[in-house]
């Protein structure tokens, strides 16, 4: 562990005479609340997702308060959401997932009948193909929840994708597959059958719980490492293609068009990012001495396998330690414990995937992409903390 030099100056102590009247004059003197059927959070917590203004609801997004969260879960009501038809209301005894097209043995299943196959729980992260949008410009977003907020980790459970194709019979010529919500807009994304054949999840569980409607309930897709739009939400069909449907959210949206007038499409996996959640913009340092710098860190291309932290701004850097176990395509929790002195400081970490693949800078993101798309933001996120202990957008 590196706990920093200037420990002890963020450890107060008191007497054991002190201790045991704090404890006998704040214990409580009377019974406590009777037990619930479904757990509540303690009244004295707060955190909640971040609510853009937008007149319109039923195609908005909520996001994730990263900078609240311990570990890499992310708890189920505060995993972010983006809808573009609002949130329909599912009966799961009558919903159904249809799978034909290129098939030998077109598939009509029951949630009954996809629960009694076998099933898989994996570790992986969702983020909005948008996340972070707000920092292509030089502005940038004043806190996590907002810069970073558009991504969440869950423990997803189903049946691996693969699992149901190889009972439908894919045949030879089939090359994608065309999945479709049960949203009023019937979302629909293409995705690469060789993606399909690896390591999909069709999900109907998340942290030990069904499915929140907001997440999808009663089915989804979980297409590890790839962009949020592409885990198609309420899924009801999967149509196996020789081709991309070239959709509507592939097509006029989530492409990308670079600084020499050409567009990317199909920019699936989400590349390595990282962003440090304490301290972070908002945050108030009480004092000089020891403070335990922490944040996140994910990857579309598979595990996280360093992580650096700088306190000067980019001029050195120093590895952080990496919380165990690291999945692949999941949230990685770094820490790295810092004395602080007491000055300015600008904070910013970096990762590096199992790719070898680094996290860039803005300025280096821009010289490769332009600044024609606001998709795939994955610049390194710099934090001001100022003599007086304020965190800011640097």
């Amino acid at each position: 562990m590196q706990w920093g030099a200037g420990i002890g100056v963020a450890m107060t102590g008191c007497s054991k005479t002190e201790k045991t009247a704090a404890v006998e004059e704040e214990g409580p003197s009377q019974l406590g609340a009777t037990i619930r059927a479904y757990g509540e959070r303690s009244p004295h917590e707060k955190s909640a997702r971040f609510l853009p203004d937008t007149k319109t609801p039923e195609a908005a997004s909520s996001r994730t308060p990263l900078a609240d969260s311990h570990g890499i879960i992310t708890p189920n009501g505060l995993h972010f959401e983006r809808h573009h038809s609002g949130v329909p209301t599912i009966d799961p005894a009558a919903h159904k997932l249809l799978i034909h097209g290129l098939v030998s043995n077109p598939l009509m299943l029951t949630m009954g009948e996809l629960k009694r196959l076998p099933s898989v729980s994996r570790v992986h992260f969702i983020e909005c193909a948008g996340n972070s949008r707000s920092e292509w410009g030089t502005k940038g977003a004043p806190d996590v929840r907002q810069s970073h907020g558009l991504a969440s980790c869950s423990e997803w459970t189903g049946v691996l994708l693969s699992v149901l194709l190889a009972e439908a019979g894919v045949q030879a010529k089939a090359k994608w597959l065309i999945a479709e919500g049960d949203d009023p807009c019937h979302m629909q994304r293409s995705i690469p059958l060789s993606k399909a054949l690896d390591d999909i999840i069709v999900a109907y569980g998340q942290n030990g719980e069904s499915l929140r409607p907001e997440q999808g309930y009663p089915l989804r897709l979980v297409v590890p490492g790839y962009e949020g739009n592409i885990n198609v939400k309420w899924l009801r069909r999967i149509n196996v293609t020789d081709q991309p449907g070239m959709v509507k959210d592939e097509t006029s949206k989530y492409t990308e068009l670079l600084g020499d007038g050409k567009a990317r499409i199909f920019t699936f996996e989400m590349d390595a990012k990282s962003v440090i959640t304490y301290p972070s913009g908002g945050h108030q340092l009480e004092g000089k001495g020891f403070h335990q710098i922490t944040g996140l860190a994910w990857s579309g291309r598979g595990r996280v396998e360093t992580v650096e932290i700088s306190t000067d701004g980019g001029k050195t850097w120093k590895k952080a330690e990496l919380q165990e176990p690291r999945h692949r395509m999941a949230f990685t929790r770094f820490r790295l414990g810092w004395t602080w002195d007491g000055g300015e400081a600008v904070l910013v970490s970096r990762c590096t995937d199992e790719t070898g693949y680094t996290q860039p800078t803005r300025d280096d993101l821009i010289a490769v992409r332009g600044k024609n798309s606001d998709y795939h933001c994955n610049a390194t996120k710099p934090w001001m903390v100022s003599a007086d202990g304020k965190v800011t957008n640097a």
